[in-house]
């Protein structure tokens, strides 16, 4: 599994969910999820500098064991030399006079904590620790209770405060199960605290998790989880096209919007579709085409255009900007020799088949920036080989405790066979991986506390 801090990196990235030098205020339970949350920012604080604020809400339900919730959200906060709010309330004696059940007074009075927060400390963006997982149960919560497409797409990535829409609300976990955040907190020590009441069954949310949800996996589908994820997708997409033709209809956006998706859907910018419609002309296309158009390969195809997808043994398809279907058939890309040793001088640079390469030797810290990488320079060694990726190749990405093959890291992160054999590979003279074109950086050349100089290593692909 690639590691969990640089999925959820990639994904911030992806979607843009928070831009280098953002204030952010992350809310913690204590419990294993925002925990996680928590750590993984931090973790990745310094690369995009951010600045991290930690609040934390008291419900008062569960006597000693919620105090005992905060202590260690305050210890945790400490330690990592973050300000940390805490605010609390009765909600048990909010909901009675509310006539509110007690999770929904929880909601609102938690969510009404965080904005105030935000707006105290002039904070646009709030982290929650909504997770996949979660949003199988609301997916199954709203469908018992009756809820329209829109309600059964879930929680958006990024949605606006209901307490204060000039402020977001950001779900970084909500392409991460649940087991992979235990995982993570047991390999990397993260404390957290339980809460008995979610083993309660006298909540529905817990009911379809502690019940509805094993059988239902165990005597009809085993994997439900992310087939129920891709449904949610697909609602979403196509609740976001109904929305927007709505408000062309009632007049809240310009009537040029519908007559621009209208043209793309005939072969104009495909790109600039929303997604359901790209999805949907692909779809129409590959049928015409002859192929099964299955999700996993409109969704190939609709994120790389251009790229081309295997769909069996020498037979492959791509899309162009227009979203046109092509089918080719040709052997499989062989394995590239090119390979060019150098001997790194204080300052240079270099084109290897198509990619700039440019390097120096700093001994002060530099910010995250895209394309460029740093490493701890006397690990590296003088000596650098360029060449392509070989059969057997291993490569151990920071963060991860093994080597693993570099053709199972290509499949993780869903580079197409076709390009896997165009990336560059950087060794040292002894033909160690350090670095390969699109991956993290490889653990044993990361900078340490003992890093004495350090290699910045730029990139760019020309062709």
């Amino acid at each position: 599994m690639v590691d969990l801090i640089q999925r959820i990196d990639d994904s911030i990235r992806r979607r843009a969910l928070l831009v280098p030098g953002s204030k952010i205020l992350v809310a913690v339970s204590g419990g294993l999820d925002s925990m996680v949350l928590l750590h993984t920012l931090k973790a990745l604080s310094s690369r995009h500098r951010w600045k991290l604020s930690v609040a934390h809400f008291n419900h008062r339900l569960r006597g000693r064991a919620s105090r005992t919730d905060e202590q260690l959200v305050r210890r945790t906060a400490a330690s990592m030399r973050l300000p940390v709010i805490v605010g609390d309330a009765d909600v048990a004696a909010f909901a009675r006079r509310s006539k509110l059940s007690v999770e929904m007074a929880a909601r609102k009075l938690r969510h009404e904590f965080f904005a105030r927060v935000a707006r105290e400390r002039k904070l646009k963006t709030i982290a929650l620790a909504h997770h996949a997982d979660d949003q199988v149960e609301l997916f199954f919560i709203r469908l018992l209770r009756g809820a329209g497409v829109e309600g059964l797409s879930g929680m958006k990535w990024r949605s606006p405060s209901a307490v204060d829409r000039t402020l977001s609300l950001v779900r970084p976990l909500l392409g991460v199960r649940k087991a992979d955040l235990a995982a993570f907190a047991h390999e990397r020590s993260v404390r957290f605290r339980d809460d008995a009441t979610n083993f309660s069954n006298d909540f529905l949310r817990n009911r379809i998790r502690n019940e509805l949800l094993p059988l239902l996996a165990k005597k009809y589908q085993p994997g439900l989880a992310p087939i129920v994820l891709r449904l949610m997708d697909i609602l979403g997409a196509e609740s976001e096209v109904v929305r927007e033709m709505a408000e062309v209809k009632s007049g809240k956006r310009k009537a040029e919007s519908g007559k621009r998706k209208a043209e793309s859907g005939n072969g104009g910018d495909f790109n600039r579709s929303p997604v359901a419609i790209q999805r949907r002309i692909l779809q129409t296309r590959l049928a015409e085409a002859g192929v099964v158009p299955d999700f996993e390969l409109v969704e190939a195809l609709r994120l790389s255009p251009e790229t081309t997808v295997a769909i069996g043994q020498n037979f492959f398809v791509a899309r162009d900007i227009a979203g046109r279907v092509r089918l080719q058939s040709r052997e499989l890309p062989s394995f590239n020799g090119s390979r060019v040793e150098m001997e790194l001088g204080r300052k240079g640079k270099t084109v290897f088949d198509g990619v700039a390469i440019g390097w120096r030797f700093v001994t002060g810290e530099l910010p995250f920036r895209k394309g460029r990488e740093c490493f701890d320079a006397d690990r590296v060694g003088r000596g650098v080989v360029l060449r392509h990726w070989r059969a057997g190749d291993r490569f151990r990405p920071i963060g991860m405790t093994a080597s693993k093959k570099l053709q199972d890291l290509f499949t993780d992160a869903k580079i197409p066979r076709a390009r896997r054999h165009r990336l560059t590979v950087a060794t040292t003279a002894t033909g160690e991986i350090f670095w390969v074109e699109g991956l993290r950086i490889a653990e044993d050349f990361k900078m340490t506390g003992r890093t004495k100089r350090r290699l910045v290593w730029t990139w760019r692909r020309k062709s």
